[in-house]
């Protein structure tokens, strides 16, 4: 996998972790590296457990919240746990409002999520 711009990826145990670099996650060319970097880590390097950690995140577009979607599908398709961790109170309002709080599985901290995965 090329050297990822958008995302850095930690490994715990067989765990891996990805932060995201960018704070808003706006731009749609970001978001399609973006995009891209989350589909490498499932198709390509078949990581099976996946936690996003949003820590530095601070806005995401909902093109970016599309791209998630996606990522979440395919991680699926291929049998792959991801859960979403350290989500503001602003971008939680969001997934809330827009029911994404179903379909993702959320934890308040990246210790609770690697805690049941």
């Amino acid at each position: 996998m090329a050297k990822p711009q958008r995302i850095e990826v930690s490994e715990s145990a067989n765990i891996s972790v990805v932060r995201f670099i960018d704070q808003k996650i706006i731009d749609p060319v970001a978001i399609q590296e973006l995009g891209q970097e989350l589909f490498d880590l499932v198709e390509k390097d078949e990581r099976r457990k996946i936690v996003l950690n949003f820590r530095n995140v601070e806005f995401l577009s909902s093109a970016a919240l599309g791209k998630l979607i996606t990522f979440e599908k395919k991680a699926k398709r291929i049998g792959a746990e991801l859960i979403l961790t350290n989500i503001s109170p602003e971008i939680f309002q969001v997934f809330a409002i827009t029911n994404l709080d179903k379909l993702f599985k959320i934890k308040d901290s990246e210790a609770d999520a690697l805690a049941v995965l």
